[in-house]
């Protein structure tokens, strides 16, 4: 081989070689470029795990603070509702207390009404008695004294008044029928004899025992008697009288009403409510 053609291989495998070597230089220059890409691609990722990491750690401490929120919350809430509970069962202890209160109310209201329904009756009725004994009695006032027991009678039939009124005005009443029984009254009034005829009297009541009566001119004397019949009383006056027994009841007369001095009189049982001639 000659050296020309040596020198032209030369030429060409060095020709060859720096094609191959630039090639190579353009592979590692874009391998370079690739791998700075990479490397800034790496960057990225780790900046976005980074803040990725962090956001979880905000994540969990916010996660964690809210937990932390929520089991308070659950607590207190256990604890109102604990407080609750108790407050409740108290409230349900004193609904219990009052009803019980209010039962024993309500019964007792109810055995007042019972009572109150009870006397109620037994005053009703006890005026009604009251009402036959005064209907009884002499005949002096009767109506007015009369008018008084019916009008409470008939009171505590409606219900008007309560029972303590009608106790007191029934005892009121008791008390003025026991007052007339001891009274001694004397009275100018027209007296009706037994034949009708009509005459100005001076009239004499001792209590319910004796009623008497003068005409103006001491000249007609009577003494009230009482007739009990079978179902009825009745009262008449009795005009018969004995010259002692007219004396002694001018006298009881005259010395109420003031025509001779004080003194003891004495008038005889004959001339009394309950005996006497007729």
């Amino acid at each position: 081989m000659t050296l020309n053609v040596r020198i032209s291989l030369f030429c060409a495998v060095l020709a060859l070689s720096s094609a191959a070597f630039a090639d190579t230089a353009a592979d590692i220059r874009a391998a370079q470029q690739q791998k700075a890409a990479l490397q800034a691609e790496i960057k990225k990722l780790n900046a976005d795990i980074q803040e990725s990491d962090s956001l979880v750690r905000e994540d969990a401490k916010r996660y964690a603070l809210l937990q932390s929120r929520y089991n308070a919350d659950i607590e207190r809430r256990r604890a109102d509702l604990d407080t609750l509970s108790g407050k409740l069962r108290g409230l349900m202890a004193q609904l219990q207390a009052e009803n019980g209160r209010q039962s024993a109310y309500k019964g007792r209201i109810a055995n007042d009404q019972g009572r109150r329904k009870a006397l109620r009756k037994m005053l009703t009725e006890l005026c009604v008695k009251f009402e036959s004994q005064v209907k009884q009695t002499l005949p002096w006032d009767r109506d007015n004294r009369l008018s008084r027991v019916t009008a409470l009678r008939r009171d505590l039939e409606t219900g008007n008044g309560t029972e303590e009124e009608a106790f007191s005005r029934l005892s009121s009443l008791i008390t003025e029928e026991t007052r007339f029984g001891d009274e001694v009254q004397l009275v100018n009034a027209p007296v009706t004899r037994r034949n009708g005829e009509v005459v100005n009297a001076r009239v004499l009541r001792i209590g319910n025992q004796w009623m008497v009566y003068a005409d103006e001119n001491n000249t007609i004397f009577g003494a009230l008697v009482r007739t009990v019949g079978a179902d009825s009383i009745a009262y008449a006056w009795n005009e018969n009288l004995t010259l002692a027994e007219r004396e002694a009841i001018r006298n009881a007369l005259d010395v109420k009403q003031g025509r001779k001095p004080p003194q003891m009189v004495t008038l005889p049982l004959s001339v009394n409510v309950a005996g006497g001639k007729k």
